[in-house]
């Protein structure tokens, strides 16, 4: 019986048009040979950086995703792109930098494999934005692709308990409140990040990895299996494998990509008490997917669904602990068990429920709790309207039991000038702290208010102060925090007409924003930055709101996402 007829590939017009010559004269400059060119071209996408633990293992792992690649007869081509860590440039200038970088990430991806007719993707992320810009760029190319996540870092050890990156940022509140020694504040930085790895807690990059293997796009196990585990190697050899197998079977990134996968994705994160960051990321690929997600489907879904994960910032464990409990099989496992996950398909060819009942639950495990026994009954974040918030706005449930805060607003114009006042201690309980001009569009860049949070917690008043910005948090984020008012104050939102002293009430049971004032008789504060040259310029100009995702890529299918109300 004659063999059945080889599936056209992209990289066909490179390998065997007469006319492609120079091109494959480059291509065998870079020690390609013929052999190797009428194989699968696979790009192995690296966002190796050593500025960061969380990316710094993922040179060596690059290695064994291309030795897998080889191994299931393709032909890898590794390169990088850019990775900004947003632990190191928490509180800074540089902040600015972060969201941004998940644009120009999928940019540079989406650039190079559609310029280079690669065949197949295979995508190794680590830090926060590296995660959704990979898939942001699948979705875009829609190629056979996978996606792996490098895994999270080990805790330290500090006064024999395990400490974050979280312990970390809250010793600076401790400190400035006099409640920590300089000493012992130096000792917990140099123990807290022992190594290679990502945010030690559910914080964002842990939990977009936890998002992206429950949609199937990343393989089941790899998720929380720690930067620095043995198994990492053969994982990565695994990885390349299976894209390979993707491309055999003719199965594109899109396949994963669906409203039952992204429905998926929003329950584990609720689940997982998981960075609110993820309502960013998941609309923001929903949109490039085009797949029909809104604001709204978060608190619908996160509304029915338990925290039954007990893991930092609002828990007591790592996500090194979740590996050794029974990882997010187990956790997919209860979460199929109460009927809130769809059957989708997963990279790996197994379904999901499949995948979960492969799990094996640790006895005596405490990471996952019972259905019966959940940590809460309702899921990690809420999405809140009112006439600060029109447009929506997130808060942060895990990790607190508070529904409600009503008191006076304590106004400021970026998060340096708040971060001030909560250390020179001017900020009291009952406040309400208003954090503008720090959205997408006006910050610009949207920062992660992480200092100022932690800063709150140090001092002792995470429980009995409110926080609200059109920025965001950091998934090492606690407390009475709400982030993504939209619009946001550049773009003429309520929020640039709050001023200090009026009273702000929060009410979630009735998911509800609202100051006690005449907003409508008040002119927009002015901004207090310049409009910025250069790249920051250009997102500004481009970026669409936080409602919808912060995607910089125009859908004239929507409406104006810079509404003001």
């Amino acid at each position: 019986m004659p063999d059945s007829p080889r599936r056209p590939r992209r990289s066909d017009a490179l390998v065997h048009d007469p006319s492609r010559a120079p091109a494959r004269a480059m291509l065998k400059g870079t020690g390609l040979d013929d052999a190797a060119l009428e194989r699968p071209l696979v790009a192995v996408v690296n966002t190796w950086t050593e500025v960061m633990p969380c990316n710094l293992h993922l040179r060596a792992l690059a290695e064994d995703v291309k030795r897998g690649v080889r191994e299931a007869g393709g032909t890898p081509i590794e390169w990088n792109t850019i990775a900004v860590s947003d632990g190191v440039t928490m509180g800074t200038e540089g902040m600015r930098a972060s969201l941004i970088s998940r644009e120009v990430i999928a940019d540079s991806i989406e650039l190079v494999c559609a310029g280079h007719l690669v065949d197949a993707v295979v995508c190794l992320v680590g830090c926060d934005k590296t995660i959704p810009a990979a898939a942001m760029a699948l979705a875009r190319l829609d190629l056979p692709g996978v996606v792996l996540y490098g895994g999270p870092i080990a805790p330290g050890r500090f006064q024999d308990h395990d400490v974050t990156i979280q312990d970390v940022f809250e010793g600076v509140g401790a400190h400035a409140a006099g409640k920590m020694t300089l000493a012992d504040l130096r000792t917990l930085e140099d123990r807290a990040c022992p190594g290679a790895g990502a945010g030690g807690g559910q914080f964002t990059a842990n939990t977009m990895a936890t998002a992206l293997t429950v949609m199937g796009l990343g393989p089941m196990g790899t998720g929380e299996l720690p930067a620095t585990a043995p198994e990492r190697a053969a994982a990565a050899a695994a990885a390349g494998r299976l894209v390979m197998q993707l491309l055999a079977d003719g199965t594109s990134a899109r396949a994963f990509m669906t409203r039952a996968s992204l429905e998926n994705a929003i329950t584990a994160v609720a689940a997982t008490g998981g960075s609110t960051n993820a309502v960013l990321h998941l609309l923001a690929i929903a949109r490039e997917a085009d797949v029909d997600l809104a604001i709204d489907d978060f608190d619908r879904l996160s509304a029915r669904t338990p925290i039954i994960a007990d893991l930092k910032p609002g828990g007591r464990f790592t996500a090194v602990d979740l590996h050794r409990a029974g990882g997010l099989a187990l956790l997919c496992q209860r979460l199929f068990a109460a009927g809130l996950l769809h059957d989708t398909p997963t990279v790996s060819g197994l379904r999901l429920a499949a995948e979960a009942a492969r799990a094996h639950e640790t006895p005596g495990q405490q990471v996952i709790t019972s259905l019966a026994a959940p940590k809460s009954a309702t899921g990690g974040l809420a999405i809140l309207r009112g006439n600060l918030a029109p447009d929506g706005c997130v808060i942060k449930l895990s990790g607190h039991a508070r529904t409600r805060h009503e008191g006076p607003a304590r106004v400021f114009d970026s998060e340096e000038a708040a971060f001030a006042a909560v250390q020179a201690g001017a900020i009291v309980a009952g406040d309400v702290v208003v954090i503008r001009f720090e959205g997408p569009a006006g910050g610009p860049g949207m920062r992660e208010m992480l200092a100022v949070t932690a800063a709150l917690v140090g001092q002792g008043l995470a429980g009995d102060v409110a926080l609200l910005t059109d920025g965001r948090f950091s998934g090492a984020t606690v407390g009475f925090m709400i982030g993504h008012v939209a619009p946001e104050a550049a773009l003429g939102g309520p929020i640039a007409r709050i001023r200090e002293g009026d009273r702000v009430v929060i009410d979630v049971a009735t998911r509800r924003l609202d100051v006690d004032a005449d907003l409508a008789t008040r002119a927009d504060a002015p901004s207090p930055r310049p409009r910025p040259r250069g790249v920051l310029g250009k997102y500004a100009a481009t970026v669409a709101s936080a409602a919808e995702g912060a995607v910089t890529t125009r859908d004239d299918r929507r409406a104006d996402p810079r509404r003001s109300s």
